[in-house]
């Protein structure tokens, strides 16, 4: 009975020592019904997310071309709101490139619609 617990220690003991507690990243999300962006009075900005494609307004552009293209839309006083919408297939970590890329972009306040898998 004495080296089954032994034997259990050290794998405890093992697992805990080898696995990470940490979190890689983190992301804000604000809710979509927040405030932040209801105080603006330019209508909000439409960027469309597919698994292929990405999308400002109806006009296709590169996820590297985002900030480029928003920088001029955003107000720093007010933050400019700006609407995501998924397509059914969008996996989580390229919802997850997109939103670290809003994220180096002051002045704007992006929104999720739907889900990713």
């Amino acid at each position: 009975m004495t080296s089954l617990i032994d034997v259990i220690f050290l794998l405890l003991l093992f697992f805990m020592l080898s696995s990470t507690f940490s979190r890689f990243s983190e992301l804000d999300l604000m809710a979509a019904g927040s405030s932040a962006g209801a105080a603006s009075d330019r209508p909000p900005l439409f960027l469309r997310l597919s698994p292929g494609e990405l999308s400002l307004n109806g006009q296709g552009l590169a996820l590297t071309d985002l900030r480029g293209a928003l920088e001029p839309e955003a107000d720093a006083d007010r933050p400019r709101p700006v609407i995501v919408a998924l397509a059914t297939d969008v996996t989580a970590q390229r919802l997850t490139d997109l939103l670290v890329a809003l994220r180096g972009i002051p002045g704007i306040a992006p929104s999720v619609l739907g889900t990713a898998r």
